[in-house]
């Protein structure tokens, strides 16, 4: 492999939130939030821990943080594992990233806007086909706006599907590393061409890792990959006891080839159920 798999998090953190990764960050995030336009001229990255003020609230550990332009805080997530209750997550994060600016007895003023930036390598809304979403705190009926002070942008990257001479964007371009770095075999003319990409993919070079980073590396990766299957399983498992209670309601009713036609169920199955 030449270069590592950026949706690791452990590759994620290093390539977009390490101390020589500021130009790397500023030109992703003016791709992805600002449409190319070079809002963000430069950025402080922050430790992405987040402490809580309030004994009993849960601690949050974040892919990467930073303050950009006003003082505004994005938060970035890479996730590659579509677990349970996520969604609630992705706003329980932003909200602490509202919440913990202010010390004891701090006016509310004194809050500036949080951004949280969450790339998944999953869908999350299958009722879109949009790559890039973005909400905001609206009024139900006629949209309009009740705050800019809490934004969530989701990037899809299933959903981008373009290859590498479909690129034509910068955000393309990105969403192309991410997808697809540790695919390739060099950097491509059109991605080269890029400063801040031809850096990111210096950084994301697997033969600039110390021997530790590539065992830590190779842990992460393994874990993903037994969780990936933990969650297939357990979806299949899902699968087959619905299809078994279906096939219960059916005997009886249809034969038994029917039954398994309808269900999936093998024949064997579906007689053990007739027994």
């Amino acid at each position: 492999m030449t270069f590592i798999n950026p949706k690791t998090d452990f590759a994620f953190k290093k390539i977009f939130g390490s101390k020589q990764s500021k130009d790397i960050l500023i030109g992703f995030l003016n791709a992805i939030l600002y449409q190319e336009k070079p809002v963000i001229l430069d950025l402080q990255i922050l430790d992405p821990y987040q402490a809580p003020r309030i004994k009993g609230i849960k601690d949050s550990y974040l892919d990467v943080k930073a303050t950009i332009i006003g003082n505004k805080t994005v938060i970035i997530e890479m996730q590659v594992l579509n677990v349970l209750g996520f969604d609630k997550r992705v706003l329980y994060d932003a909200a602490k990233a509202f919440s913990i600016q202010l010390r004891v007895g701090e006016d509310y003023t004194l809050l500036n806007p949080v951004i949280a930036l969450t790339i998944t390598d999953f869908d999350m809304f299958e009722n879109s086909s949009k790559v890039i979403s973005r909400y905001k705190l609206k009024e139900k009926d006629d949209l309009t706006d009740y705050s800019d002070d809490i934004e969530l942008v989701f990037v899809e990257l299933p959903k981008f599907n373009k290859q590498l001479p479909e690129l034509e964007t910068l955000s393309d371009k990105w969403l192309y590393f991410l997808k697809a770095a540790n695919t390739l075999q060099s950097v491509p003319p059109s991605m080269e061409e890029v400063p801040e990409i031809n850096h990111a993919f210096e950084v994301a070079r697997e033969s600039k890792l110390t021997r530790k980073e590539l065992e830590v590396l190779e842990k992460r990766e393994m874990f993903l990959h037994d969780s990936k299957n933990a969650i297939l399983k357990a979806r299949q498992d899902g699968a087959k006891e619905k299809a078994i209670e279906i096939a219960r309601s059916l005997v009886g009713i249809l034969d038994i080839q029917t039954i398994s036609q309808t269900t999936g169920l093998s024949v064997a199955e579906v007689e053990r159920l007739w027994n």
